[in-house]
């Protein structure tokens, strides 16, 4: 994709983004876009940056290292140029916020911890104790969603629906971690619509969630729900972080690998 392509496809993004987030009665402003760059190259990533974007997407941790590595050295190079001919080059963001958004392996933890602002993919007590047992040994807080299975597809990691209220309350007790809300995945189909059941009981279990009193409900406030092929049902059903990639960066490139 070139970066024409890019440009047009983030603002057509942009649009629908705003068209949903109307219909459910929100701006456009409420929803944040994390643009996913597992098959994006550094080029379109920049320009991504570019267009105004600050949040960026990964989901594998030997990747994520070499991505950040790469942003921030544009970053730093791009305030350079800014600094010494402030209206020859076009500025970018000073900073971005990396989320990590697929599997976390617990051995992993201390490689893709320092590195995000969120992780969306707590699927399990054992990876919150793992994480918070990391936040003690540095003192920090540790900014998680749990990830839900609502599909209740075998093929996809995620709390089971019942017991979400039950691991929000075990993870009130590590003082390391700071629950920011539920992230899910819908199956796979190529009728969006067949996914809203999904995203509408998600939604529900997040309100269950907030209600029970095991989150601070002005820290509790993060519905991650929607990728490239269902995102616009999503934000109608309240999503209001969205994961992205083939939208705007196209499809997977032939030969690429999982």
């Amino acid at each position: 994709m070139t970066p024409p392509d890019l440009k047009d496809a983030y603002a057509q993004v942009c649009d629908r983004i705003a068209t949903s987030a109307a219909r459910s009665g929100r701006r456009a402003g409420d929803v944040v876009l994390v643009a996913v760059t597992k098959y994006a190259t550094v080029d379109q990533i920049q320009k991504t940056l570019e267009l105004g974007v600050m949040d960026f997407g990964e989901s594998r941790g030997q990747h994520l290292a070499q991505r950040v590595a790469q942003i921030d050295e544009f970053i730093e190079r791009n305030a350079k140029l800014a600094a010494a001919a402030p209206r020859s080059k076009q500025l970018v963001p000073e900073q971005v916020r990396w989320h990590m958004i697929g599997h976390l392996q617990r051995n992993k933890v201390k490689q893709v911890v320092p590195l995000v602002s969120l992780v969306h993919s707590v699927d399990s007590l054992r990876l919150a104790e793992e994480l918070h047992n990391y936040g003690a040994r540095h003192d920090l807080t540790i900014d998680i969603l749990m990830q839900v299975n609502t599909s209740g597809e075998a093929q996809k990691t995620g709390v089971a629906a019942p017991a979400v209220v039950h691991l929000a309350e075990q993870i009130d007790t590590m003082m390391h971690l700071r629950l920011r809300g539920l992230m899910t995945m819908a199956p796979y189909t190529d009728d969006p619509e067949t996914t809203r059941p999904v995203f509408a009981r998600t939604r529900e279990i997040f309100e269950d969630v907030r209600s029970a009193g095991y989150v601070d409900p002005d820290a509790f406030n993060v519905l991650s729900m929607g990728m490239s092929g269902d995102y616009t049902v999503a934000v109608e059903e309240g999503a209001n972080v969205v994961r992205l990639g083939t939208a705007l960066y196209g499809p997977k490139p032939a030969g690429a690998g999982d």
